[in-house]
């Protein structure tokens, strides 16, 4: 665990601008151990012992067993009966799966945002591909893959849909620890700018279904990838040295 766990929790964190100290104390072990996993400070497949984290985070048992109930429910935790919790992870085939339903979700959203699309937001959107760009230049590829989530989160959140954006955040979250499997089955940061150009300029156009079809197939890429047999890069569980992805 992090130095200084036990007392933030403990106490609230006062350079949080006092938000964790309405919270009650299972909720602000769900918050820590919810941040560790997604960090991947806590990776798929680590033992999470009730007794070992109450005694590391200074906290009794009740709370850490409510957390690891919640995070249960999240998908990020596995409970075992009789043998205590385990921070889940992705097959090879949950992997796939979770990429469809985000191709799926991305679809809708895209549908939804165009129509209700300004000059502000492609703008924004351009700036963002441009921002690749110079991250792709410079090998970049943890900045790179920070604003890739910003272009697709962008056309989720101007889709106006609310349980859409509730669903596509949870899903991003379990896919977000798999990023560097994600980036290496991509295999080409040049190519996955490319493509979103040519998705804004369907959007720019103001055409929800092309631009729909294009999203679909750039989000195919690691799916056909990891279908054609690349399980050694879905191995990868941290972003590819720089020089690694093309």
């Amino acid at each position: 665990m992090a130095a200084g766990a036990a007392a933030e929790i403990a106490a609230g964190d006062g350079s949080r601008s006092g938000k964790l100290e309405n919270l009650t104390l299972w909720e602000r072990v769900h918050g820590f151990l919810r941040q560790e996993i997604l960090s991947n400070r806590l990776p798929p497949g680590t033992e999470l012992a009730e007794v070992a984290l109450a005694e590391s985070l200074g906290v009794s048992r009740g709370p850490v067993r409510e957390a690891l109930g919640r995070l249960a429910t999240e998908g990020l935790v596995t409970v075992r009966p009789r043998r205590g919790a385990v921070v889940s992870s992705l097959s090879k085939q949950e992997f796939l799966e979770a990429y469809q339903v985000r191709e799926a979700l991305e679809m809708l959203a895209i549908r939804l945002a165009v129509p209700r699309t300004t000059p502000e937001l492609l703008e924004r959107l351009q700036g963002l591909i441009a921002k690749m760009q110079d991250c792709a230049g410079r090998d970049d590829v943890d900045g790179f893959f920070e604003l890739n989530a910003q272009f697709h989160r962008a056309f989720v959140d101007a889709s106006g849909n609310g349980r859409l954006m509730e669903l596509y955040r949870q899903l991003v979250e379990q896919l977000g620890r798999y990023r560097g499997s994600s980036l290496a089955l991509r295999g080409s940061l040049k190519r996955s700018i490319a493509e979103h150009r040519t998705i804004l300029r369907a959007v720019a156009s103001g055409d929800p279904d092309r631009a729909a079809h294009l999203l679909s197939e750039h989000i195919r890429v690691p799916q056909r990838r990891l279908e054609a047999g690349d399980d050694e890069l879905f191995a990868l569980r941290t972003i590819p040295p720089k020089g690694e992805v093309r």
